[in-house]
């Protein structure tokens, strides 16, 4: 562990490194390394997707009789994450790329083909020009004018960026503010406004159905005045009652007009009975002829209980009759 950190070693004065054995090693012998996927590819076994720059433990070895410019061209072999099948890819020091060549397959890469698209164009122009000095002259001819082109865009866009450095954008911040506070404060009016002339008709319409209603009502007046007050009875004065004696709740109040007067009535039977009692005889004609004269005329001093004894005697011949 003393000799982790060294940086120089000591030799002895015999040393001689030819002397050191050299390990003979396959020329396709394999090494694991740590990578990440090159582009996105998708299982031919079980159809899983393998995204760029996913990572993997792969082997690499070195392509035998492959090489490019003196580049050697190296292979790497890695699992599917789901089945397991084994996938290989090589370098493309060509096309500074990858190839692939084995269990997957490359999927679709917008950039890959455009740059391959550009080459074949240029390509194709080369192979025009070679054979054409005529070609050449005409692409010679395109490429000054659409040059020419991108210089006065260029130009324009330059004057554009000029013409807006001299704009107070501060200023124009500061006025779009304004008018959209003024925008502001002319909706609120107009709401305002609208409001105010709602509430007004609200009003005008109210005061039309009152005024009809109270017309509808005046002839109902003088009726409803002559309909007596349910609460009128609170406010007059109890009236003090008079307690009534025994003799007035059995027979009655001694007057000179009893209740009972009207329903006494003398009958034939009783004719004898009331003359007995200080009546007057009729006289004979109107005995005959059915007539019946009245009850003597009664004293100043008689009372009311020799009418209420006729009255029973009264009652007594009805019952008995």
């Amino acid at each position: 562990m003393s000799e982790r950190k060294v940086l120089n070693k000591y030799y002895p004065p015999d040393f001689d490194p030819s002397k050191i054995p050299k390990l003979k090693l396959p020329k396709d012998r394999q090494y694991v390394v740590r990578l990440m996927a090159p582009f996105n590819m998708r299982c031919k076994t079980c159809g899983e997707y393998i995204y760029k720059g996913k990572k993997f433990n792969a082997r690499k070895e070195t392509v035998q009789n492959e090489s490019y410019l003196g580049l050697p061209i190296f292979r790497f072999y890695i699992k599917c994450t789901r089945c397991l099948a084994e996938i290989t890819f090589k370098t493309d020091p060509e096309n500074t790329d990858y190839t692939m060549e084995h269990g997957a397959t490359r999927n679709f890469q917008a950039e890959k083909l455009l740059e391959e698209e550009e080459k074949r164009v240029q390509k194709e122009r080369e192979d025009e020009e070679l054979n054409n000095p005529m070609k050449v002259l005409e692409n010679r001819t395109k490429d000054s004018k659409l040059e020419m082109e991108v210089l006065e865009n260029l130009q324009e866009l330059k004057d554009l960026n000029q013409r807006q450095a001299h704009v107070d954008f501060e200023a124009m911040l500061r006025q779009h503010r304004l008018s959209e506070e003024e925008q502001r404060k002319h909706e609120q009016a107009e709401d305002e406004r609208e409001a105010a002339a709602l509430v007004e008709e609200s009003r005008k319409r109210r005061l039309l159905e009152d005024s009809d209603s109270e017309e509808d009502a005046a002839p109902t007046q003088p009726q409803q005045a002559l309909l007596p007050n349910p609460t009128a009875i609170l406010d007059e004065a109890p009236k003090t009652k008079r307690k009534a004696e025994s003799w007035e709740r059995s027979v009655g109040t001694f007057g000179s007009s009893p209740q009972l007067s009207g329903l006494v009535v003398v009958k034939k039977t009783d004719l004898g009975r009331s003359i007995q009692r200080g009546g007057v005889l009729p006289a004979p004609d109107a005995m005959k002829n059915g007539q019946v004269a009245g009850p003597a005329p009664q004293t100043s001093g008689a009372s009311s209980l020799s009418q209420l004894g006729v009255y029973s005697d009264s009652e007594d011949s009805s019952g008995s009759n």
